[in-house]
């Protein structure tokens, strides 16, 4: 027999490879088949999924930006449209305010407390707080903001921290809050500025440190770059004797 040239064998190699793969294919191809079909499956789950998030995202949203109204809603006389509107603008008492606002903030908590949660459940407990607060419940308010103050996004964690201070204040807690608001001018977020947390100390200060509140309050006004601000300032440096 004639010696088969190089490319006589490459043919033959060839030939032997395709039909390797045809065997392989014919006998295994229900498990090829099935790796394909959980291939699509997983991808379209996985735009399913992320569709819906984006859904519960802004619908989250809305709901947030309604309770929020009603936290910053407009305290007395009260028409009967006012009253009769699932949204009130006005209320009669403070207390009926935070109460309501207290309600639908609550309701975004349970109705999305299923992993992963929209963001916006997270302000609304930091919000749930602070209404416990305003109403003069301070042990509820302490325990809502502690927890607030441990989420692991640190935008959320300063938000729950900031009200955590502000309520030691109003417990008289002041060595506490002082804590809170150095260690927040010293890590600030955008949730909680550095001027934020400053000027939550320089009010803290201003009965018993009068001088430091002066300081915090000029530096405030020098580093705050807003003529506002700066006029904001001066009303309350004014204001420490």
């Amino acid at each position: 027999m004639d010696r088969l040239t190089r490319h006589e064998l490459k043919q033959d190699d060839f030939r032997e490879a395709v039909d390797q793969l045809d065997e392989y294919l014919k006998t295994h191809l229900r498990e090829i088949l099935t790796v394909a079909i959980l291939g699509v499956v997983v991808v379209g789950t996985a735009v399913g999924l992320k569709y819906y998030l984006n859904e519960q995202e802004i619908e989250a949203n809305a709901e947030l930006a309604v309770a929020l109204r009603t936290f910053g809603a407009d305290v007395g006389n009260v028409n009967a449209d006012a009253l009769s509107s699932s949204n009130p603008t006005v209320f009669l008492t403070a207390k009926n305010k935070y109460q309501k606002a207290f309600e639908q903030f609550s309701a975004i908590q349970l109705k999305y407390r299923m992993f992963p949660r929209p963001k916006a459940v997270n302000i609304a407990r930091y919000h749930m707080g602070i209404c416990e607060s305003l109403a003069g419940n301070s042990a509820a308010a302490l325990s809502i903001l502690t927890e607030v103050s441990r989420d692991h996004d640190k935008e959320i964690a300063s938000l729950g921290q900031f009200g955590l201070a502000g309520e030691f204040l109003k417990t008289g807690k002041k060595d506490e809050a002082l804590k809170i608001y150095q260690n927040l001018a010293d890590h600030p977020t955008l949730a909680v500025p550095k001027a934020s947390a400053q000027l939550g100390m320089a009010d803290a200060l201003k009965d018993s440190q009068p001088e430091r509140a002066r300081q915090l309050y000029a530096q405030i006004q020098r580093e705050s770059g807003s003529s506002s601000i700066a006029e904001a300032m001066r009303e309350q440096m004014a204001e420490v004797h």
